[in-house]
């Protein structure tokens, strides 16, 4: 992969804050599931946070490009701390950029620059998790303000958010008809959070269910026409697809990495397991399947950024679906070389195979990809 002298100076800054202020915390939160506050501040002085707002509002003007290296960097040495690099993209600057009006960027992009803004995405609920279109959370329009009830689950940093973007029915149509987008304080009356998730991975990425009673929000916090929800979901989510692919192929090279380095120190019958040929060729395929994976990931980025949203959807899901399954793969395999110490907590790899499955699942399960794939190719 080629990169630029800014991409590069990018990738290494990026890479070198993650070993020394990361790193150190990964057994916190792995243990704890909650994310150090200091990170926040640390994330946001480097223009983490905030990659994607533009120059003309205070930001650091990244692109696709930017954030997929810097969620790599992250989640190399942790997935749960890479959800936070840009962690505002799919619940606020995206939004705008592509549906927000002058006024609501001018509002809310300035404040995203600062770099210390958390946004959660309220988009799943107990009955509605591929199927967005299912959804039952309402906003009722009440004079100049919009009134809204519901419940949603899985809500990445539903506790620590200033602003929830919010998904809800503004109508009766049935399908994707009639949802819209909001843009919630959560200091409003009505909003609350429920106790976090127990997870099976990702722990120092908290998950939160939200509720959400009679909560009354200004007209103007809508982000996009009314009734348009659905397509700007599917639009977002196009477009951040590939990031969360990003740092899924991180964690991949980061347990290649411990592979080799463990299989270089531990020795099985009097030689270093990296001698024998069944392991060096787990490490070949590990490394092969990483390489395609960067490939496809920084093709797909290259394109957007050029401009190019012809193919789009289709490149957005085969990004996520392979990367996300490469990373998998890789872990799987990942425990297998260290053996019974791949199943121990004495080594990464087993946090790593439980962090590796859950992309597998968010912003739309490998399944709904290949259909997604599947039908932009057949013409369905």
């Amino acid at each position: 992969m080629q990169l630029t002298e800014e991409q590069t100076l990018l990738r290494d800054t990026v890479t070198r804050l993650a070993e020394e202020k990361v790193r150190p915390l990964v057994r916190h939160m792995e243990e704890n599931d909650n994310f150090p506050d200091e990170l926040v501040e640390v994330f946001g002085d480097m223009g983490l946070l905030q990659m994607w707002v533009p120059e003309q509002y205070g930001g650091p003007g990244g692109d696709l490009t930017s954030v997929c290296l810097a969620k790599e960097a992250i989640g190399k040495v942790s997935l749960a701390a890479s959800t936070l690099c840009s962690n505002n993209s799919i619940g606020l600057i995206l939004p705008l950029l592509h549906f927000g009006s002058d006024a609501q960027k001018q509002r809310w992009l300035p404040l995203a620059a600062k770099g210390r803004t958390i946004v959660g995405v309220a988009m799943s609920e107990p009955e509605a998790g591929s199927d967005v279109s299912s959804l039952r959370t309402t906003a009722r329009r009440d004079g100049d303000s919009y009134v809204i009830n519901g419940r949603k689950n899985w809500v990445t940093w539903g506790a620590q958010a200033q602003w929830i973007l919010v998904f809800a029915k503004t109508t009766e149509a049935g399908g994707h008809n009639g949802i819209s987008a909001f843009l919630v304080d959560t200091t409003k009356p009505g909003f609350s959070v429920g106790p976090k998730e127990e997870k099976m991975g990702r722990h120092g990425s908290p998950t939160y269910p939200l509720y959400l009673d009679n909560v009354r929000v200004e007209a103007d916090c809508m982000i996009g026409a009314e009734g348009q929800g659905f397509k700007q979901c599917m639009r977002i989510l196009d477009m951040n697809r590939p990031t969360l692919a990003a740092s899924s192929l991180g964690l991949a090279q980061g347990a290649l990495d411990e592979s080799i380095r463990y299989a270089q120190e531990r020795r099985q019958f009097g030689k270093r397991i990296a001698d024998f040929q069944a392991i060096q060729f787990k490490i070949a395929d590990m490394a092969m399947k990483i390489e395609a994976a960067r490939a496809l990931l920084y093709n797909t980025a290259r394109e957007i950024d050029a401009g190019d949203l012809s193919r789009l959807t289709l490149l957005s899901s085969m990004t996520k679906c392979f990367v996300t399954d490469v990373a998998m793969e890789v872990t799987l395999e990942a425990v297998q070389v260290h053996g019974a110490y791949g199943y121990s907590k004495e080594y990464p790899v087993e946090r790593m195979m439980r962090d590796a499955k859950l992309n597998q699942i968010l912003e739309g399960t490998n399944e709904i990809h290949r259909l997604i794939i599947s039908r932009q190719l057949l013409g369905r």
